[in-house]
């Protein structure tokens, strides 16, 4: 089982296959996912500090180069497949908005091609 570390909560094994998002969150953490995890809104933003993927979906990529983003990935196009630390930056807390989003299916939305 992989170990994801999150920066200032701890850190936890994780069922392989696990997508980022739904790991933060089943840790407590009010990572936002606005879009429910499916990579249109780009709320689930986290920084690595160790372990970052070096594989990324076509829909990750793309949404990071239209919004700009550089420096950080989202955590609803990352499988738990290796330990990895992070940083959740984007949370429910002081964000303004009602709830955190629709809850992410089990499996990367839309379904990954790799790139």
């Amino acid at each position: 089982m992989p170990t994801l570390t999150i920066e200032g909560v701890g850190t936890f094994e994780v069922a392989a296959g696990t997508r980022l998002v739904n790991a933060i969150e089943q840790q407590g953490v009010d990572i936002l996912h606005a879009c429910g995890g499916n990579a249109r809104c780009t709320t689930c933003r986290v920084e690595f500090i160790e372990g970052e993927p070096s594989a990324m979906t076509k829909a990750e990529k793309e949404k990071l180069e239209q919004r700009g983003l550089t420096g950080v990935r989202l955590s609803c196009q990352i499988a738990c497949d290796h330990d990895m630390t992070v940083r959740a930056i984007s949370r429910l807390e002081g964000s303004g908005r009602a709830d955190a989003g629709g809850p992410p299916d089990a499996a990367i939305q839309p379904p990954p091609e790799w790139v």
